[in-house]
């Protein structure tokens, strides 16, 4: 007798959103940014953008729960495969960026983990220098991440948890001392007030354009949600798990970022922790370890310890953020090596891919995840290797998937009108029940993810930076024009096809 396949359940569904969602750098960055001011964006994006899109996503999940192909296969149904096929090729080709990013990212927190702080700039493996040896780390990364996963989804799901408990105790460890270190003071580090929730103590985000790129950021956020819909055909009893996984991660994160943030101001003065506790330039990359070393530090002071012992616990909580940070990482890698990869696949028309692409192994697409494998190190070995131009080609790349994995989102939306339009698809599920709240939500989505978008775009050309505007704009260009290619590749060999059965058949 066959052995049933173990499919995900609520908790592991809601485990693998959260993981591949929740940023809990999120929140330090948005203090640091916009401080409590930060909080009404996020709830606005919030609003906005994350759970009416959530909630499309949901009756999407619910409707295609049978198919196989995610974002691609509730495109393509509910408006036109070419229209989908485009707009899954693009927010593919993003992914693609974000694993060379992190695969040479990564060992940052795990710096952190070991000595307290970030070492990688003096690392060395064979007289190479630290950013050659960050490549040849994160190639040996990619490859073992792609051995492991393409072991089958059991494997991930273990490591995704890991991912996703590490990311929840963090966030308990920053509201339980947040909550110590109040009471013990009596007072919030930050002082509150009206104003403070509606202005940044930020002298770089106090104008209106300022700001507007802070709802860009606000928004980038909340990204990563489409990812789990390559998994609606793996979640038990789909129709009714995957929408009420959806929705309550949405609420789970929304809350989580708000509430963060809040609890932030209760150990973190913005003056002294961003301008004086540190003696190294603050960036929003090491923000994260910066705050939560202050917290450590902040909290032995107001349990009444001597400044050495508050020194050494504010490193060892660095420490702690520095694993789960790499954890939660590490569930975020595995979760997105093979899931963007497997709805490309599995979901578009088998004929666009060479035949040895498609074959299937352990319920992934083995092979193309070893050719995911090969361009992914392929990148990382021409930056670290090619010298300063290659870091500008790697800045000029990130600039142009920025738009890539955001826009998506707008195809999703707008193919929705289409969705719910469509009488014959079944479903099982709707929450937008009336057409006006439909083209309302869909209209407001819309809309925010596009001034997003166009702001990131226009954002650098503001400040004189050209290239990287016309990079952002090339970026959705390039990946749009490569999908309609291959496309129409693919309907000219089917309509020859068409044509030879036809005449066969007269």
């Amino acid at each position: 007798m066959a052995t049933k396949k173990k499919k995900l359940t609520l908790i592991s569904l809601i485990l693998m959103i959260f993981t591949s969602v929740f940023g809990f750098t999120n929140i330090t960055r948005a203090f640091y940014l916009m401080g409590y001011a930060s909080i009404l964006w996020y709830v606005l994006a919030a609003v906005t953008f994350f759970l009416p899109f959530a909630f499309m996503l949901s009756e999407y999940g619910a409707a295609f729960k049978d198919h196989k192909g995610g974002i691609y296969s509730w495109m393509a149904e509910s408006f036109n495969p070419k229209f989908a096929f485009i707009g899954t090729f693009m927010w593919y080709a993003s992914y693609i960026v974000w694993m060379v990013n992190v695969g040479s990212g990564i060992w940052v927190p795990l710096s952190n983990a070991i000595f307290g702080v970030d070492k990688t700039q003096y690392w060395s493996l064979f007289g190479l220098n630290s950013v050659q040896t960050l490549g040849v780390l994160a190639i040996i990364w990619i490859i073992f991440i792609t051995f492991v996963s393409s072991k089958g989804l059991n494997s991930i799901k273990k490591i995704t948890s890991i991912g996703g408990t590490a990311v929840a105790l963090i966030n308990v460890l920053l509201f339980v001392v947040g909550m110590v270190i109040l009471l013990a003071n009596g007072q919030m580090a930050e002082p509150l007030s009206v104003q403070a929730f509606f202005s940044s103590p930020n002298a770089d985000y106090t104008t209106m354009i300022q700001v507007f790129s802070f709802m860009v950021f606000a928004i980038f956020a909340y990204g990563g949600l489409e990812v789990v819909g390559g998994l609606v055909d793996e979640t038990e009893n789909a129709a009714v798990t995957f929408p009420k996984g959806v929705a309550i991660s949405a609420v789970i994160i929304a809350v989580g970022y708000a509430v963060g943030i809040f609890i932030m101001g209760a150990f973190t003065n913005w003056t002294y922790t961003f301008t004086q506790f540190t003696d190294t330039e603050v960036t929003l990359g090491n923000v994260a370890y910066i705050a939560m070393n202050n917290m450590g530090y902040q909290l032995g002071h107001a349990l009444g310890l001597s400044e050495a012992v508050s020194v050494t616990l504010g490193q060892w909580v660095s420490r702690y953020m520095g694993i789960s940070m790499f954890f939660a990482l590490t569930g975020a890698f595995f979760t997105l090596i093979f899931s963007p990869l497997k709805q490309l696949i599995e979901g578009t028309p088998k004929e666009v891919w060479p035949k040895k692409l498609t074959a299937i192994k352990n319920g992934l697409p083995v092979n193309a995840m070893k050719l995911q494998a090969g361009i992914v190190i392929a990148i990382i070995m021409f930056v670290a290797f090619g010298g300063s131009g290659a870091q500008a080609f790697f800045k000029i790349l990130t600039a142009m998937t920025n738009v890539s994995m955001t826009l998506p989102y707008m195809f999703l939306s707008i193919a929705f009108l289409g969705f719910k339009k469509k009488q014959h698809i079944d479903k099982p599920f709707e929450i937008y029940t009336s057409p006006i709240v439909t083209k309302l939500a869909v209209f407001v989505v819309t809309f925010v993810v596009g001034f997003a978008n166009l702001f990131t775009v226009i954002s650098p050309a503001m400040a004189g930076d050209y290239k990287e505007s016309i990079s952002s704009v090339i970026g959705p260009v390039v990946f749009a024009i490569v999908a309609w290619l291959m496309f129409n590749r693919y309907e000219k060999k089917q309509s020859t096809l068409y044509v030879g059965d036809h005449a066969q058949h007269n």
